[in-house]
C-alpha cells in the first residue's frame, strides 16, 4: 500500500481555496472597472425618486384624472426618429398648453442620452425634431409632461428592431 494515495486531498483543498480566492479577486477587479449608472426612471437619481415616491404617484393619479397621454411615434429607426405625443383631456379634446421634456436613452447607459425640450404642436400632436440613434436596439424614452400645475412622467420602452412600444 502506497502512502501517496492518502496525501492528495490536502493538495485538492489547497487548490480549491486558491481558486475561490482567485475568483473573488477577479470579481472585485472586473466590477471595479465597470461604471455604476444611476437609476433615472423619473429623470432623477433613485435616492431622490425614493424620497418623493408618494408625491410622484399622487401627481400621476391627479394628472390621469384629467388628462390622457399617448405615445404616437411611428417607430424608432437609426437615421431619423421623430418622437410624438398626443395629450388630451378625458373628453379627447387636444391640450394646447402642455410642456414636455423628453430624454431618449439606452437602458443602464447614459453615453448616448439625447434631451429634447422643443416641440411643435401639429393637429393636437406634440412633435419633436428628428434625432439620430447611434446604436440599434432597445431605447428608453422618458417624458416629463406638465399641464398647468399637474405633471406626470411617461416612460416608454421602444426598440429600433420592432414597432411596438410599452409604457413602464
Amino acid at each position: 500500500m502506497s502512502k501517496s494515495k492518502g496525501m492528495i486531498w490536502p493538495y485538492a483543498i489547497g487548490i480549491s481555496i486558491a481558486l475561490v480566492f482567485g475568483a473573488c479577486i477577479a470579481t472585485i477587479f472586473i466590477t471595479s472597472q465597470r461604471p455604476v449608472e444611476k437609476s433615472d426612471t423619473y429623470m432623477m437619481g433613485y435616492h431622490e425618486a425614493d424620497a418623493k415616491a408618494n408625491e410622484l404617484l399622487q401627481a400621476r393619479i391627479d394628472f390621469d384624472k384629467e388628462y390622457k397621454v399617448e405615445y404616437v411615434t411611428d417607430g424608432l429607426n437609426l437615421k431619423s426618429t421623430i418622437i410624438k405625443y398626443k395629450i388630451t383631456n378625458l373628453d379627447l379634446v387636444a391640450i394646447q398648453n402642455a410642456k414636455i421634456q423628453v430624454v431618449v436613452t439606452r437602458p443602464n447607459n447614459h453615453k448616448h442620452d439625447q434631451t429634447l425640450t422643443s416641440s411643435t404642436l401639429i393637429d393636437g400632436v406634440y412633435t419633436f425634431e428628428a434625432i439620430e440613434l447611434p446604436v440599434e436596439g432597445r431605447w428608453d424614452i422618458m417624458a416629463k409632461i406638465s399641464v398647468g400645475d399637474k405633471q406626470r412622467y411617461f416612460n416608454v420602452k421602444a426598440d429600433t428592431r420592432a414597432k411596438e412600444a410599452f409604457e413602464y
